[in-house]
């Protein structure tokens, strides 16, 4: 894993780990649905920032490193493995 994408997916994913922490304690409290529901899309957008890294990375190692090979069957499972990624981008 390239180093830079590393440490900025460990920090996003800290974050999110830690907020969602504090939002179980919120609803647990019963605290003010509108205030948890806006920590529920905070913890949202960390894990969405530490999975777009995690793309990032993928395709700056390990897609890129597949295609050089010249191996069909290589990139042949790298386009699945690109449509199964769509594939699970699409589904909410």
């Amino acid at each position: 894993m390239i180093p830079e994408h590393k440490k900025a997916t460990m920090i996003a994913l800290k974050k999110a780990a830690s907020l969602l922490e504090k939002v179980t304690k919120m609803t647990e409290d019963e605290q003010y649905c509108v205030d948890i529901i806006q920590q529920v899309r905070a913890v949202q957008g960390l894990l969405s920032s530490a999975q777009s890294t995690l793309l990032k990375n993928h395709f700056s190692c390990c897609f890129k490193s597949a295609l050089s090979t010249n191996n069909k069957k290589r990139e042949e499972e790298m386009i699945g493995e690109l449509m199964r990624i769509f594939n699970l981008s699409n589904k909410k």
